[in-house]
């Protein structure tokens, strides 16, 4: 019977749950079931959600109207068609991104990327294959696993969407972004990425979800869709658990002390 199967199924895993019990991805409390946070982590979540911006995804404070864009979006047109995330990247949500990227806590890109795929589901929709922002061979060397991969993957599963992380590559060792300006960031990420002449007939003319973990000033995002842009790729759109809002992120290359 489908209840037995499940309680032996249960009681094999309590050995495991003692321990190792489930923490919370934000504070590191013991909560009842992995992948969930505790009440209080929960409650420091924001989850972006409509009215936004049609391209960029930049939540409005009050609903403009259908097909409204915001005024970034019409002074600096992005390379990609849109872009969408799943909460601010602040508090408990960054403290999770760090967690995934320098702590090991691959355990988390599922429940994450059950919130990325609520926020993209119009993009996942219209995509035929999803895409990681690659790593440079010497981090993933040191870090062993791609962050946005793991999350790329865990969308493409839930969403039943292919996965396809050979598309692109990363030629240059790029710096970290942290602690960049926008402009910086850009530079950085100048000629990064390439495309393998094989991987072009997978390219051209199709609909492809460019997934990584945080969006903060778009360029990185930026350069690998101008790389598939380059390549022939229809449409182009954005997804990424986090990002950074307008007023957030502030230009080092502006500051004045």
């Amino acid at each position: 019977m489908p209840e037995i199967k499940s309680l032996v199924r249960n009681a094999a895993l309590w050995p495991a749950q003692l321990l190792f019990p489930p923490t919370c991805g934000g504070c590191r409390r013991i909560v009842s079931q992995p992948g969930t946070l505790c009440g209080a982590c929960w409650r420091g979540l924001r989850f972006l959600e409509r009215p936004w911006c049609e391209v960029l995804g930049i939540p409005f404070s009050h609903e403009m109207g259908a097909g409204i864009v915001s005024a970034d979006a019409i002074a600096n047109p992005p390379p990609f068609d849109r872009a969408r995330a799943a909460v601010a990247h602040s508090g408990v949500a960054k403290q999770m991104v760090h967690r995934l990227k320098y702590a090991d806590r691959t355990d988390l890109a599922p429940w994450m990327a059950r919130w990325m795929v609520r926020a993209g589901e119009e993009l996942i929709a219209d995509a035929d294959a999803i895409v990681p922002v690659p790593l440079h061979p010497r981090r993933f060397l040191s870090r062993r696993f791609n962050q946005s991969a793991e999350l790329a993957r865990w969308v493409a599963r839930l969403s039943q969407c292919r996965f396809d992380p050979t598309l692109v590559s990363r030629v240059k060792p790029t710096q970290q972004q942290v602690g960049l300006g926008a402009r910086q960031r850009q530079d950085n990420v100048r000629g990064a990425f390439r495309i393998a002449p094989e991987a072009e007939i997978n390219i051209s003319g199709r609909k492809l979800l460019v997934v990584d973990d945080v969006y903060t000033t778009g360029a990185t995002v930026a350069a690998v869709s101008k790389a598939l842009r380059k390549a022939g790729a229809a449409r182009i759109d954005v997804l990424t658990f986090s990002r950074v809002l307008p007023g957030d992120f502030r230009d080092e290359e502006l500051a004045t002390i």
